[in-house]
């Protein structure tokens, strides 16, 4: 340890503990936070389950377009209340770091989606016809 107290050379766990840290500030969850993750969970999670087992939407594009729109609310809403990401944590690293996943799953998403379309529509028969020209 430094002999100058304005510039400790390692801090102690207990000053980082107890938010005596030089560093960054860190989010903590309260009781109710995680209570409230673990809610909108479950609520974010029984929806899409219901809308698919109780067959609810004639549309099936319908229904995976609003799966997919839950699956990634739920993941914001686990990167907020579980992972504590917010603009004051961190120096702001934590909200960038959410905004960068979000870009990716979306691109991710988005990709897959346009993969599965175009083997959908590239690989399987058009018609009756074509099966029987099939080897």
């Amino acid at each position: 340890m430094s002999s100058h107290p304005h510039a400790p050379a390692h801090e102690s766990a207990h000053n980082t503990h107890h938010a005596h840290s030089h560093g960054h500030e860190a989010a903590h969850g309260s009781f109710k936070s995680y209570m409230t993750g673990f809610i909108l969970s479950v609520i974010l999670t029984a929806i899409p389950f219901w809308l698919v087992m109780g067959d609810v939407l004639e549309s099936r594009a319908l229904t995976v377009g609003i799966i997919i729109i839950f699956g990634g609310i739920q993941m914001v809403v686990h990167m907020i209340y579980f992972l504590h990401m917010n603009t004051s944590s961190e120096g702001g690293w934590t909200m960038l770091a959410m905004i960068f996943t979000i870009i990716i799953v979306v691109i991710m998403l988005a990709g897959s989606m346009w993969v599965m379309h175009h083997l959908n529509t590239n690989m399987m028969p058009m018609n009756p016809e074509m099966m029987k020209n099939m080897p």
